[in-house]
């Protein structure tokens, strides 16, 4: 009997007593993606906001302050937060979330990335040689890590599985039935040619079947040049773009700059949650983005 006490001790010491499961994630989108799994048993702080270019964060002491008491820290990968992330990891004291742990999660790990360079020349600019990061914007990639992370929300809160199973359930029913209706909404789109400030919609443009005749960012995170925004505009006579897009997070003086002269709308996206009124949770970013889209084409 003193044997099996002294085992079941043993499981239940193995197994975290939380009461919440504190999670650091790094963008908005995964932060609330955590939300519609993790439910009541999660507490989530997200480290950036949708107004803050992801690519550009700065190692804070208040993000260093969350990640100690992290449990699981959820990033986007891909070198996405290349330039702060490590930085915190490696500074909070934090052996649970360090990478190849259970407490770290990537979501690039759970899709196949696109426009990964054959090779990586610092003359390209800020090429991610991981792929583009920005694979939020394709929502069958959302499905995918949404199923990952309920895993791994059950395998390091073990006690609460049962729960997170059942919100990822809920949430794939939902996030499903809202992606037939965003296909039918965004069939319109199919073929548009458009302009980008930076490749942030790469993933929305192919999963829509959208084309891109350019980009006002001469170079990956080099800031537009008038004379690359001048070769754009040339090229318009020969590949006419219907728009151009930016992100909420960039300044809008070169896509009204390009769009004022090529008489095309420039159009806003929320690019994350919280990037417009209408884009406060992962269904509203969809929503919203659509609206803008095909309201543009009008």
């Amino acid at each position: 009997m003193k044997r099996i006490f002294g085992f079941t001790f043993f499981l239940l010491a193995a197994v975290p007593a939380w009461a919440v499961v504190n999670v650091f994630a790094t963008v908005p989108e995964w932060a609330a993606l955590v939300r519609e799994i993790g439910g009541d048993k999660v507490k989530v702080y997200a480290a950036t906001h949708a107004l803050q270019d992801p690519h550009r964060i700065e190692a804070r002491p208040s993000l260093l302050a969350q990640a100690r008491s992290a449990h699981l820290v959820v990033a986007g990968g891909a070198d996405l937060e290349v330039g702060w992330l490590p930085v915190v990891l490696r500074d909070c004291g934090n052996a649970l979330i360090q990478p190849g742990r259970p407490g770290y999660f990537e979501a690039v790990r759970w899709v196949t990335p696109i426009e990964v360079p054959a090779s990586v020349d610092r003359a390209q600019g800020d090429v991610h040689a991981a792929g583009n990061p920005h694979l939020h914007l394709d929502p069958r990639n959302v499905l995918k890590v949404a199923a990952a992370l309920a895993v791994r929300l059950a395998e390091i809160d073990p006690g609460n599985a049962a729960a997170y199973r059942a919100n990822g359930q809920a949430f794939a029913d939902k996030w499903q039935a809202a992606m037939a209706r965003w296909e039918r909404q965004g069939a319109v789109l199919k073929g548009v040619a458009v302009l980008v400030h930076h490749r942030s919609f790469s993933y929305l443009l192919a999963w829509l079947g959208m084309t891109e005749t350019g980009t006002l960012e001469p170079k990956p995170g080099v800031e537009p040049s008038s004379g690359h925004l001048t070769e754009l505009l040339a090229r318009q006579q020969t590949q006419p773009a219907r728009m151009v897009l930016r992100a909420a997070y960039q300044g809008e003086g070169p896509s009204l700059w390009v769009a004022g002269r090529a008489k095309i709308p420039a159009v806003v996206l929320p690019f994350t949650v919280g990037g417009s009124e209408g884009a406060q949770d992962l269904f509203g970013l969809f929503d919203d983005t659509l609206a803008r889209l095909t309201g543009a084409l009008r």
